[in-house]
């Protein structure tokens, strides 16, 4: 990857030409970039640079800004899409996690990326330090869901619930569905809108988009792809797994822990997501996600930035490793 930060620099003479590296490890610095210039500089890069396009941000409003420039100067497309990897708006070591519309864009994210050719993806340099699963979960949790297809409803149910799908009365938001005789509504993470599923027998016999206000159907579709609604595995192998790496991790009863006894009935405590380590026998980086040629441009305030996450993330450590009920992980 390049970035354009770096003690070998040139200059960039205006932001419609930005100078980019031409070959490995080679680094450009870009100068005196004021308003919305930067916006306008990232898309002439994309529009140059044959692949994607990785911008590291202080902070996720510098990122969501950065999206709407992009937007508005290079607009947004399935060719050159522009994408973002929010942050789970939690303070490190909550005992909250995030909401599930974060988590559906978080999956959808590291879903595309090894497919992506060109475009953009914007993060906040604290969210790129967290630790993520394998490529390999979300390749094993996706499915695809055709019109004609034979469906199993119990099974399916239990492959939702396994995926950390909830069972609800009326689906309203990501990571919900619900079974009522031979219709199945379902609000797949990534989906803009929840889908019914209709079933004649064991067949599937129509998918339809509907409104989670009215739950009125919108429009016909043939296929719907079903992304996992965490981040972590629910299933047998994955509770497994996590009771394991847990006593490994923490001494004491394993009943004086929530934490435990919940995710050993299949649920998701809130604040699970700091223990993700546990659930896999290797976890990776955003960057493991990206294509060899990616572009990586930072803005030269990231270090401070990281830095300053970092202390946070020691001194919140340090305040709260010492309760037996919620172990922390170093």
């Amino acid at each position: 990857m390049a970035s354009p930060e770096n003690q070998q620099s040139t200059n960039s003479l205006s932001p419609l030409a930005p100078a980019l590296p031409e070959k490995q490890n080679e680094s450009k610095q870009w100068g005196q970039l004021y308003g919305s210039s930067l916006g306008l500089a990232v898309a002439s890069a994309i529009q140059k640079h044959p692949g994607l396009v990785l911008v590291l941000t202080t902070d996720m409003q510098a990122a969501t800004r950065l999206a709407y420039e992009l937007r508005f100067f290079a607009g947004d497309n399935e060719e050159a899409p522009i994408l973002t990897f929010p942050d789970w708006e939690t303070l490190p070591y909550d005992i909250f996690s995030p909401h599930q519309d974060i988590i559906s864009q978080r999956l959808s994210t590291l879903y595309r990326l090894p497919s992506v050719k060109r475009g953009v993806l914007i993060v906040p340099i604290a969210t790129a330090m967290h630790r993520l699963p394998p490529r390999s979960f979300l390749d094993a949790s996706t499915l695809l869901l055709d019109e004609g297809e034979k469906l199993d409803m119990d099974q399916m149910r239990l492959r939702l619930e396994e995926a950390g799908y909830q069972c609800v009365s009326q689906v309203t938001e990501h990571g919900d569905f619900s079974v009522r005789g031979s219709i199945l509504d379902l609000y797949p993470m990534g989906a803009k809108l929840p889908y019914r599923i209709d079933l004649f027998d064991d067949e599937v016999d129509s998918i339809r988009t509907f409104d989670p206000e009215n739950q009125r159907s919108i429009e016909r579709v043939k296929r719907i792809r079903l992304l996992p609604a965490r981040e972590f595995p629910l299933h047998k192998e994955g509770i497994t797994h996590f009771r394991q790496a847990y006593r490994e991790a923490f001494e004491g009863n394993t009943a004086n822990s929530p934490v435990y006894r919940d995710v050993n009935k299949g649920l998701a405590p809130s604040g699970i997501e700091y223990y993700l380590p546990l659930f896999f026998e290797q976890t990776q980086t955003l960057f493991d996600y990206l294509p060899s040629n990616t572009l990586l441009l930072t803005d030269k305030k990231i270090d401070d930035a990281a830095e300053t996450f970092w202390q946070e993330t020691s001194r919140r450590y340090d305040q709260n490793r010492y309760n037996p009920e919620h172990p922390l992980l170093p």
